[in-house]
């Protein structure tokens, strides 16, 4: 596996009922049709989707983020930039903890100043400035990225993903 998959598995999921095909994907993610292709292919051989490179397994992924992202794709804390807020400061979390410095994506257009940790793929500040869902999507990845593990998290991104 690689960062940008489950940044394509999150977006699928975002885009909820909507018909979509690889191209939209690229477009919309900022990837190379080509890599979205591979990503898909990986995907399948990790059991996250289905053969038909359109249906997630829903509790497979949510397994996977809850209890391997950090593993596999920790998320670093860096310097002091100016970003998009991540983790728990971003909105879907930001009422439920509470940090003393805001964590962000750097990411030029952004204001907030806060603690760097790299997204899981470059392009993702700017997919998520029109995406709510896959914001928090990504949101909620990260803090999982950073070793968080508490059950509003996990009810929260169950949530998100469309899990009951």
């Amino acid at each position: 596996m690689r960062p940008q998959d489950v940044v394509i598995l999150l977006k699928i999921i975002a885009l909820g009922d909507k018909k979509w095909f690889l191209k939209d994907l690229a477009t919309q993610l900022n990837i190379s049709n080509s890599e979205v292709s591979e990503s898909l292919h990986r995907s399948v051989i990790g059991g996250l989707i289905e053969s038909d490179k359109k249906t997630i397994k829903r509790k497979k992924l949510l397994e996977f983020l809850v209890y391997g992202v950090r593993h596999v794709f920790p998320a670093v804390e860096g310097r002091l930039a100016r970003g998009m807020p991540t983790a728990f400061s971003a909105s879907v979390l930001s009422e439920e903890f509470v940090v003393e410095n805001p964590y962000i994506w750097p990411a030029k257009g952004f204001s907030t100043k806060g603690i760097s940790i790299a997204p899981l793929y470059h392009t993702v500040p700017q997919a998520c400035e029109n995406d709510t869902l896959l914001y928090d999507l990504l949101a909620l990845t990260d803090a999982l990225r950073m070793g968080a593990k508490s059950d509003v998290l996990i009810k929260l991104l169950s949530q998100r993903m469309g899990i009951s």
